[in-house]
């Protein structure tokens, strides 16, 4: 049996741990300093806090049980970190995408390399070296050691509160050695967690990426019905129309930051899929469908941030910088380029249907 360690005990960084703790692995789960109150409740009583709490306020998790963990998992405060690092077979990398850059200055130094990580993180960043081009976060936390480490990643539809219901999911993991991969399967995968693997890095982690930008562009068609309608009604064809050129301008995208389009999109479509049906980039864009402004919506949300919002500024800005270079034709990103504008310029929704319209031949 393998020993994990958490580092970042948040949702997904905890519901990862159910498949691999029922397989009767032990897990150690770490907090960041920001996770106090997780830790002394977990502590206490086996519970998590905040998957609790959402199973509890989210009417359609149909499931009003607190969400306990296995005997296995242990809570350790963030200062128990390089303890809990000693003897583990596998470190998680459990931080969102907004604390990476925490991690690669907090953590990253301080791990083995004999120890594999195992990342949840989901995002790109800007190269630092190549303009036009970002890079997935596995590459960027090699950036923050000398030492050779082993850094594997997770993609695909996957939310952590259904995980830790047992919903049968599939995901991705992906990593330099497929060896190590089919390894970390065998710790992971049950009769409802099921896992395929790539050695293709950027290709998982871009596509997995780029679908925060676009749920946020598909849920635009669901606050344009709500408006239409006067009541929250959702028409489909508009939905299905955004869909389809959010998937489009997708496959380009991979092609574009070096994953393989052809064996990669349908985990993006997939993790795009599941995304837009719930949770703040949905809620962002309903708000902007229905007319507001980026910043009277985000007055109606309470000022939150989101991934959606981070990676549409990142990607819009490769995709200019790519058109300046002759790279690429900015008129093949009709629909990013307006979530752009919706996002960084306080524009209002005009979506801009007549451009997603193509003509094929032969």
């Amino acid at each position: 049996m393998a020993i994990i360690t958490v580092i970042c005990s948040g949702m997904m960084g905890t519901a990862i741990t159910f498949p691999a703790a029922q397989n009767g692995h032990t897990i150690r789960l770490v907090g960041s300093p920001l996770d106090n109150d997780i830790i002394e409740h977990g502590q206490k009583t086996k519970e998590h806090l905040n998957l609790s709490k959402y199973r509890k306020n989210n009417p359609t998790s149909g499931v009003d049980a607190p969400v306990l963990t296995s005997d296995n998992v242990t809570f350790h405060y963030f200062e128990e970190m390089e303890e809990c690092i000693k003897g583990a077979d596998l470190i998680i990398c459990g931080v969102s995408s907004f604390g990476i850059d925490w991690f690669c200055n907090n953590v990253i130094p301080k791990l083995p390399a004999e120890i594999p990580l195992l990342s949840i993180s989901k995002g790109m960043v800007d190269d630092g070296e190549n303009k036009g081009r970002l890079i997935s976060y596995p590459e960027y936390m090699q950036r923050f050691t000398d030492k050779d480490l082993k850094i594997y990643a997770v993609g695909g539809p996957c939310t952590s509160y259904e995980l830790v219901d047992r919903d049968p999911t599939e995901v991705t993991f992906c990593g330099p050695d497929m060896n190590t991969l089919r390894w970390l399967r065998g710790i992971f995968e049950t009769d409802y967690y099921h896992i395929s693997l790539s050695t293709d890095v950027r290709g998982v982690e871009c596509t997995v990426a780029l679908k925060n930008a676009y749920a946020l562009g598909v849920a635009l068609a669901v606050g344009m019905s709500y408006k239409r309608e006067g009541r929250e009604f959702e028409h489909y064809n508009s939905q299905a129309g955004l869909f389809t050129q959010a998937s489009k301008e997708m496959y380009q995208l991979l092609d574009v930051f070096g994953g393989t389009a052809e064996r990669n999109i349908f985990l993006g479509i997939g993790d795009l899929y599941v995304t837009i049906f719930g949770g703040r980039n949905r809620r962002l864009g309903t708000l902007l469908g229905q007319g507001y402004t980026y910043d009277e919506a985000i007055s109606q949300l309470g000022g939150v941030t989101l991934e959606g919002i981070v990676i549409t500024e990142r990607t819009a800005k490769a995709v200019k910088q790519l058109a300046e270079l002759g790279e690429i034709n900015i008129k093949d990103y009709p629909l990013l380029m307006h979530i752009n504008e919706l996002l960084f310029e306080n524009k209002r929704i005009n979506v801009p249907w007549k451009a997603f319209e193509t003509e094929y031949q032969g």
